[in-house]
């Protein structure tokens, strides 16, 4: 099935069902599944590079009888995060941005296996039934880690199991996860631009079968989020800088990071005296957004210097009579009382007419 794509997928599931259920009859069951037969999903925008280790490795990383350097040349697992019964190991490169953003993660799988190892969750993970009888994660990434650390990888835990992969499994991705307050900004932004990928090829099979795409209000209900939240995720995602920003570990509200955008691009339309910008002017507001989130001040380009090209005077009569004659007096169709004179282009242009005027009458002696 991995070698299918989005589109044969979502033709199958069509055949079977109208297009308005596509995402509502996903049959599913609540089943106790053993850890090791799940399986994270390395593509969510909620992955960690995680490496599950089987429980005795891990009593032996929890009780100092193997020390960090010894697991990393063991497991050969630098850049990732190491987790199972009672441990976890970041083995970034210590005080790298990719170790400060795992420590936070880190830190958040902690606290909720706190949770866990006296309550059940409330909202457990979600499943799909993948090749020889194990599972893949869909949705709870977070959830599954907490549970790997309090029970280990050999224990089981309760699962809501999908009868099949799910025909939009990005876009039901992002309808648990963008309510929630508790959630990185960043993987917010990437879970929207990985679910609108899959919406925009279903509106695209749609527009092909039916006439007609998904409208906006469509793709915000099926998202499972208000047009003005639905606006906000499109101002986030029109620029790098800003996915770079919150990458990087920028915790700037959405709400403030959008008045940004929007500030910026108001200032380049009033500078290039355009409403619509190009790819050029999208890239000019990206470097400015970028500046203004490394607090890099714009530096103030001199005033553009006015240059008056009076053409090329091709005989000396020619220059004889054009300093020696008023030029102004000359009926040639110039209207000198209305022209702007801070204008070099009008100038220019009015001097060429000028000198067309003299050559076609013959004015010179």
């Amino acid at each position: 099935m991995s070698g299918i794509s989005l589109e044969q997928q979502l033709t199958a599931e069509l055949n079977r069902m109208d297009f308005s259920k596509i995402l509502i009859e996903q049959p599913y069951e609540y089943k106790s599944i053993f850890l090791n037969r799940i399986q994270p999903d390395k593509k969510n925008a909620r992955f960690f590079p995680a490496v599950i280790i089987p429980d005795q490795l891990a009593y032996q990383i929890a009780y100092k009888s193997l020390s960090k350097a010894q697991l990393i040349e063991r497991l050969d697992c630098r850049d990732t995060v190491v987790i199972g019964k009672s441990c976890i190991v970041n083995c970034f490169h210590r005080n790298s941005i990719e170790w400060k953003k795992a420590n936070a993660t880190i830190a958040s799988i902690i606290e909720l296996a706190a949770n866990v190892s006296v309550s059940e969750l409330i909202q457990v993970p979600t499943i799909y039934p993948v090749e020889n009888n194990n599972y893949q994660l869909l949705t709870g990434h977070r959830r599954f880690f907490a549970l790997v650390y309090t029970n280990g990888i050999d224990g089981a835990a309760h699962f809501k199991v999908y009868n099949h992969k799910p025909s939009l499994p990005r876009t039901k991705q992002f309808q648990e996860n963008a309510s929630r307050e508790d959630l990185p900004q960043y993987g917010k932004l990437q879970a929207f631009q990985e679910a609108m990928q899959e919406l925009e090829t279903l509106s695209s099979m749609r527009q092909r079968t039916e006439g007609k795409g998904l409208t906006v209000r469509e793709t915000s209900s099926l998202l499972g989020i208000s047009m003005g939240a639905f606006d906000n995720y499109n101002v986030l995602t029109r620029y790098p800088a800003v996915i770079e920003a919150y990458q990087n570990g920028n915790s700037i509200p959405f709400i403030a990071m959008k008045k940004i955008v929007v500030t910026e691009e108001q200032r380049y339309r009033k500078k290039i005296g355009q409403t619509v910008l190009n790819i050029e002017h999208k890239r000019a507001v990206n470097k400015r957004i970028q500046d203004v989130l490394n607090n890099i001040k714009p530096t103030a380009s001199p005033e553009k210097k006015k240059r008056y090209r009076l053409g090329t005077v091709e005989s000396p009569e020619l220059m004889k009579f054009i300093l020696s004659e008023n030029l102004l007096a000359l009926n040639c169709g110039v209207d000198w009382e209305h022209i702007d004179w801070n204008h070099p282009k009008a100038i220019n242009e009015a001097f060429e007419q000028v000198i067309h005027f003299i050559q076609e009458n013959s004015l010179i002696k």
